[in-house]
């Protein structure tokens, strides 16, 4: 009874958070945190549920299992924890100027409470990107005046103030730079209990795979592996006829001097890779590379604009520019004394916003205003300023540096269009030679990143290592169904074959994500390419850990990886390397996205073992080998589940120190929290029997990734919220 009461709740749950998922799509997020999320009935729904798994547990002896009891245990301390935190809890936000003290904060927007003791604003300052003007971090520092006590503390982005059980985050600021928006909670017990749940639930999971007679024994090995591959992140045709350009070597020099470029100081060559694949879908046009790309934009302009390689989506753009082709030239924007696009902009299309994006970005390439080349810092500027030779200089800037900005590139343009290439080289180092003398080491990035950061434009890995896993997968994938039903015999040196072509996969990818992350300056898991590339990686690493005991791990490997190189490619093949927003600026991002990156890795595995499992039981109703596979699944099931509940709870420990709560009923959290209950009914399989039916439980497993889907892909697409980053 106690069993089918459990599950019958559990089950209520998922529908419950669904049903909250649709409310706030069309009502809105205040109406479904009310009516569903944190309304009384979902609450007590909820302690029930976890009350009367407890029950049945003990009622089964599962008490004597001490890990298995306190995994379960701890989920109860953590909804206690939550239960305690909303009907004791109170959340607001107090607006402070400087030097004025305040002893009021707002809650809900409106109420009025007074804080028991007296606050004020001491200085309020932005730090930067070292040479650049994007933001760092926020910083507030405060006084607290408490009868005859005073405390000062300090609080920016991922970094509290706690005081009396009031916590107190950056939240915005005024545009004047004398004011600050704070973000306030209190909560003295609440947080405590749920920390204390978390810190139970990790240990209980780890005890659990360490226990007499575990069916994990056999691969606890592979599980440390698993948990080291988190760290191991930290590290990252000449016939066609063509317009005129500079030439190869020059078009280099030119790549290779620094500009101010999307809030962050790099090569010319990275915003030549980002011109070209913008505008053209690729890095080379026509054998011509990046940089002899945007310096054929930027010296012979009137021979590029007739070159169709603008790459333009939408029937009704093609229509309006007249091409019959996806590529335009930059004269078809514009027909006889009008702007081709004009009327579609008007009624906000989009695929026509994106054409004239390009339109304009070359428009800026032409005329010289996108190239931040020359570096200066005036007395009373707080960071170094950057301009193009087109800019309005400051007054206060002396003739000899004035002379120079605004001479240096006509100087080199004159050479190109004499014919002296030599000199207009050499007029190019000599940019440089001013930029490195007018900086100091903090503010550009030093020649190894700098020189890595040009490898790194060059090395365009995912359209053909996508293709290639994915290509061999589905070859291998094919190879092992046949041969598991006798179709086929395998040779012996296929296997190392295989091998080999996944480790050179998890060696590329490792190089790049390793590349990336220290030209970044942070683990390089900050957006939707990037965790797809550590989710290939994930992939191919698991392979090769498995492969020793399951023949199936090869090609779900490759298949996984290529997949996922394929998914990474949506937005751009090798996207912008940008400066992390001040919220981002914390190690439990990375650790959070990649503990959850491992979870999908294999519950990934276990989807496509269990599709090759249904095709095996159609050619060959052989339940044995079904259910070899079967306990393939169990076996991925748990340390799978265990890290999606690890790196949700990691993510809820990150919102807390940022936003001040631990749970915002965020879609993607919802949508992570779905996921999480719907694998959990496979891992009670001496409850529930029906997951010890082979065919049932692969079926299952095939339909339960589609919400993994949804949660990463989904969500981005349809609901957005805070993570729709990645």
């Amino acid at each position: 009874m106690l069993r089918k009461v459990s599950f019958s709740l559990l089950g209520s749950l998922v529908l419950v958070l669904i049903a909250g998922t649709v409310v706030e799509k069309f009502y809105g997020t205040s109406v479904a945190m009310r009516y569903v999320y944190t309304a009384p009935y979902t609450i007590v729904l909820w302690f029930i549920a976890v009350v009367t798994a407890i029950a049945y547990l003990i009622s089964n002896g599962v008490h004597r299992h001490v890990a298995t009891f306190t995994l379960h245990l701890s989920f109860a301390v953590i909804l206690l924890g939550a239960v305690v935190t909303h009907w004791i809890g109170r959340q607001g936000s107090i607006h402070l100027r400087k030097d004025v003290a305040s002893d009021t904060m707002l809650v809900d927007g409106k109420d009025v409470r007074h804080l028991p003791f007296v606050i004020t604003l001491k200085t309020f300052q932005i730090d930067y990107y070292p040479g650049t003007r994007a933001p760092m971090d926020y910083v507030s520092i405060l006084q607290v005046n408490d009868n005859n006590k005073q405390v000062e503390g300090r609080v920016s982005m991922n970094n509290i103030f706690s005081y009396r059980h009031f916590r107190f985050y950056q939240s915005s600021y005024d545009a004047d730079g004398l004011g600050t928006r704070l973000s306030v909670s209190y909560d003295p017990y609440g947080i405590a209990i749920t920390y204390f749940g978390y810190v139970m639930l990790l240990l209980s999971m780890i005890a659990f795979f360490f226990q007499k007679h575990s069916r994990f024994a056999s691969i606890r090995r592979t599980l440390v592996c698993l948990i080291l591959l988190v760290p191991l992140t930290v590290l990252a045709d000449d016939t066609v006829q063509k317009p005129r350009t500079l030439q190869k070597g020059l078009a280099k020099t030119f790549g290779n001097i620094y500009v101010y470029y999307n809030d962050r100081v790099c090569p010319a060559s990275t915003m030549a890779t980002d011109f070209t694949t913008k505008l053209y879908g690729k890095t080379t046009y026509k054998g011509l590379t990046a940089e002899q790309v945007l310096t054929g934009w930027l010296f012979y302009y009137d021979d590029w604009k007739s070159e169709p390689m603008i790459k333009i989506k939408g029937e009704q753009v093609r229509r309006a520019l007249g091409v019959t082709t996806k590529y335009a030239s930059l004269n078809d924007f514009v027909g006889t004394g009008n702007y081709k696009l004009q009327s579609l902009l008007l009624d906000n299309e989009k695929n026509a916003r994106a054409a004239d994006e390009k339109f304009n970005l070359i428009s800026m390439v032409a005329t010289g205003s996108v190239f931040k080349i020359f570096p200066y810092r005036s007395d009373s500027a707080q960071t170094l300023a950057w301009y193009s030779w087109v800019d309005r200089l400051p007054a206060d800037i002396d003739y000899e540096q004035w002379h120079f900005i605004k001479n240096a590139m006509n100087d080199v343009a004159y050479n190109i269009a004499s014919g002296h290439n030599i000199a207009a080289n050499n007029a190019l180092k000599h940019i440089r030679v001013y930029q490195r003398s007018h900086t100091s080491d903090s503010d550009i990035p030093s020649e190894t990143k700098f020189r890595a950061e040009v490898f790194f434009n060059k090395f365009q890995y995912t359209r053909p290592l996508a293709m290639l896993a994915m290509t061999l997968g589905l070859l291998f994938f094919i190879l092992y169904c046949l041969s598991v039903t006798d179709v086929i015999t395998l040779p012996h040196w296929l296997t190392k074959v295989q091998i080999s072509l996944v480790a050179v996969v998890f060696v590329t990818l490792l190089v790049a994500m390793s590349l990336r992350g220290y030209i970044s300056g942070h683990w390089p898991l900050s957006n939707g390419h990037e965790t797809m590339q550590f989710l290939a990686m994930t992939a191919s690493f698991v392979a090769l850990l498995l492969c020793g005991k399951y023949r199936i791990a090869l090609p779900a490997g490759m298949l996984v990886s290529g997949m996922t190189l394929m998914v990474s490619m949506m937005s751009a093949a090798n996207p912008q390397i940008t400066n992390l927003m001040p919220v981002l600026q914390s190690p439990l991002l990375s650790i959070h996205v990649a503990v959850i990156m491992i979870s999908y890795t294999m519950l990934a595995f276990i989807t496509i073992n269990s599709i090759a499992a249904l095709i095996i039981y159609a050619i060959r109703h052989d339940k044995e080998y079904i259910t070899k596979l079967m306990n393939i699944n169990a076996l991925l099931l748990y340390p799978a589940e265990f890290c999606l509940v690890t790196g949700i709870f990691i993510g809820a420990v990150w919102a807390n120190i940022s936003w001040g709560r631990y749970w915002g009923w965020d879609p993607k959290e919802v949508w992570a929290l779905i996921t999480m209950l719907i694998y959990a009914f496979p891992l009670h399989a001496s409850s529930l029997p029906i997951f010890k039916k082979p065919v049932f439980m692969h079926v299952y497993c095939i339909i339960a990734f589609f919400s993994v889907l949804f949660t990463y892909f989904g969500v981005n697409f349809l609901l957005g919220g805070m993570h729709s980053y990645a």
